[in-house]
């Protein structure tokens, strides 16, 4: 006989089911009964139409955890409005009966209806709910944190951007949302994204292109689709890409998609030529192929479904859905903000053609100026130029050990500040050049003109506490070079006279990256704000907010530093370099094809960043006679009595920071706290000839280049 044990063990494998649905006909019949829809119980599931119709067919079925909040629902309806059976005849008069509702709990049995208590229906289970290995963790949102706000439903894509498909055929989307995706091949899954899914995202400018649709695969869901779960090789895991005859790229090309050049790699796209109007392209982003860095999205790679589809869904929303690596989404978004042609009216024909859009950078390549080049780069080989090349790049300086004083030895800390997205507060307002370049022998020099020019800076004379403001590692120039016109600008701001000796300058010009900031800006401050760092909040709440800084929600705090790694990588990109061993000096390589490798305007930003550091830096001497230890790109140490910037930065008797220093708050351009160390450390780095920017800041100063 079964012990009482064995029976609750049998009672409690049964409760541990999956709830079981009525026949797909019966789905259809209470649904009718109600009054309601396919449609507006598809928007009740979050889900589509098509597959409320599958499961009233029965082509599929439902799976948690729409699965639970549907059978709830069933079970009202089915309370509601019962199966009416006509009663069988009777000799006697039969009690009036109440009508009870049905419970699903196994096959329909018409000709003996059983009678059976209804259970109290089972709340549906939230997304994040559901079962997933330990090393997982689900991070949803925190409660009482600051929801984003949603933007009006564009009702051609009423699921959002992109959604993240697992191996279970859930795919999941912003706002909660989970659609079932029965792709079970990469063409099917590319159809169906087309065809089923409701995902893009609506242009960004009048005259651009929508966005097309991101599908991001999970491990699982890659291995279901014929893909390998990771790409292996002597190379790098994001440049690997899958050979030319591996059954998934032949099954692409059967179905008579193409890929890019880029072939199958961790960020595939797939497309047909546009039909009119209508693209027909889909993104893939595969997880476990490395598809999302760590750099840029720090612990997204681990996080469950849903919480990956709201980091991607809100810098979809707020950035541009991402195209490829955080580099390519910044230049992507460049585009997408300026588009290089539009809609114009041919005078003679009257017909509508394609033209070109006033402050793009038009469709065509541009060769740069030999200065402007990189040194293979064909106009520098072919031409045999030796004349030197531009040198922009951020601040890599550390003061001299022997230029310490006494006194700042005897302090005690040595305090980090870093400016905000110090090359996005550089590219507000800056004007670039729009054409080709003109050559020009000792030429007058002017400040708003944009182009490069050849100067001897070498015989000003710059307090040695403080970086030369010319070169990179801060030392001073030793004879002519080229510089951008930031830099020779600030030479005369600081009271010298410059006599250039040949210039390559633009004539067309214009603010290109304006909308490309200020599209970024706002959404870095409301990234920011999320996290519960506002612009109402004073110095001393400001930095207690940041030392708290992405604790309560982990998953904004991905999306703050994926927009950081925008701006960096967008701006690197305008000079990206050759890669691959197959690349032969002299030769063209990919990059060059696109109006946007721009090297001219890369350095034009960084040159006008580091300016801004240097002017900061001078007009802290002034203010407070401090000295800076060393800068690293955009952030800077100074020697401090306290351990807060508190303790030494510029502030009126008002209480009010005092303007042209360092300034903190949450906006591109202003400073926080970055790190704190004692001053011996930063000595004894300095004396190694390292520097103590570097470590304070854990990061380098290179402006990405790569993918």
């Amino acid at each position: 006989m079964a012990t009482e044990e064995e029976l609750f063990a049998n009672i409690d494998a049964l409760l541990e089911e999956e709830p079981q649905l009525p026949p797909p006909a019966e789905r259809a019949r209470l649904r009718e009964a109600a009054g309601i829809t396919q449609a507006r119980l598809a928007a009740a599931l979050k889900t589509t139409t098509q597959t409320v119709k599958n499961y009233e067919n029965g082509r599929t079925e439902p799976k948690s955890p729409r699965l639970e909040a549907y059978q709830r629902l069933l079970n009202a309806w089915a309370a509601k409005y019962p199966v009416h059976v006509a009663p069988a005849p009777a000799l006697a008069p039969q009690p009036e009966r109440e009508p009870v509702a049905e419970t699903f709990t196994g096959p329909a049995t018409p000709e003996t209806p059983a009678v059976v208590e209804t259970a109290p229906p089972r709340a549906p289970a939230a997304p994040a709910a559901r079962e997933r290995p330990a090393a997982r963790p689900v991070m949803s949102r925190p409660p009482g944190a600051k929801k984003a706000a949603q933007p009006a439903v564009d009702p051609r894509f009423p699921h959002g951007p992109l959604a993240v498909l697992d191996g279970d055929g859930c795919a999941y989307g912003v706002g909660g949302i989970v659609l079932d995706c029965p792709a079970r091949t990469v063409p099917e899954l590319v159809e169906w994204t087309l065809r089923e899914s409701g995902l893009g995202a609506a242009k960004l400018n009048r005259y651009g292109k929508d966005s097309d649709p991101l599908i991001v695969l999970t491990a699982a869901a890659a291995v279901k689709l014929g893909l390998p779960e990771r790409l292996e090789g002597h190379e790098q895991r994001r440049s690997l890409r899958l050979p030319e005859n591996h059954p998934v790229v032949k099954q692409v090309a059967k179905a008579k998609w193409q890929l890019t050049q880029r072939g199958f790699g961790p960020w595939a796209r797939i497309y047909r030529k546009a039909q009119g109007r209508e693209r027909q392209c889909v993104q893939l982003a595969i997880l476990s192929w490395d598809a999302l860095d760590e750099r840029s999205w720090p612990g997204v790679a681990d996080m469950e479904p849903p919480d990956i589809a709201r980091v991607l869904g809100v810098y979809a929303t707020r950035v541009i859905t991402p195209r490829g690596s955080t580099a390519v989404s910044g230049l992507e978004l460049m585009t997408a903000m300026r588009p290089p042609t539009k809609a114009v009216q041919d005078p003679e024909t009257g017909n509508w053609v394609s033209g070109y859009n006033a402050g793009s950078l038009g469709t065509e390549p541009m060769d740069p100026a030999p200065p402007e080049a990189t040194a293979e780069h064909p106009v520098v080989v072919n031409s045999g130029w030796t004349g030197g090349f531009l040198n922009e790049e951020a601040y890599q300086w550390v003061r001299s050990v022997d230029l310490l004083s006494g006194a700042e030895c005897a302090l005690p800390f040595a305090v980090g500040l870093d400016l905000n997205t110090a090359f996005l507060a550089a590219s507000a307002r800056l004007v670039v050049g729009l054409s080709d370049p003109d050559h020009f022998h000792a030429p007058k020099f002017s400040p708003k003109i944009p182009g490069s020019w050849l100067v001897d800076l070498s015989h000003i004379e710059l307090d040695p506490r403080l970086p030369s403001p010319f070169t990179p590692d801060g030392t001073p120039p030793t004879g002519p070079a080229w510089y951008q016109t930031h830099t020779v600008a600030y030479a005369q701001e600081l009271g010298h006279d410059v006599h250039p000796i040949e210039a390559y300058l633009r004539r067309e010009t214009g603010a290109y990256l304006d909308p490309w900031h200020d599209r970024l800006k706002t959404a870095y401050v409301d990234t920011l704000a999320d996290l519960g760092v506002t612009r109402d909040l004073d110095d001393r709440t400001f930095l207690a907010a940041m030392e708290q800084l992405g604790q309560a929600d982990p998953a904004m705090a991905a999306v703050l530093a994926a927009i950081k790694a925008t701006v960096k990588g967008g701006v690197g990109k305008l000079r990206e370099r050759p890669q691959g061993k197959s690349y032969k000096e002299g030769e063209r390589w990919p990059a060059l094809q696109r109006p946007t490798w721009r090297p001219d305007i890369r350095a034009a930003v960084i040159s006008k960043a580091r300016v801004n550091m240097h002017r900061k830096l001078n007009n802290m001497v002034k203010m407070t006679g401090l000295y800076p230890l060393a800068v690293l790109s955009d952030c800077v140490v100074y020697p401090s009595p306290g351990e807060s910037p508190l303790d030494f930065l510029p502030y009126a008797t008002s209480g009010k920071a005092q303007p042209g220093g360092f300034r903190l708050g949450p906006s591109p351009g202003l400073a926080k706290l970055e790190g704190v160390q004692s001053m011996p450390w930063a000595v004894d780095l300095m004396e190694k000839g390292l520097n103590p920017a570097r470590h304070i800041k854990g990061g380098d100063a290179v402006l990405d280049e790569g993918e």
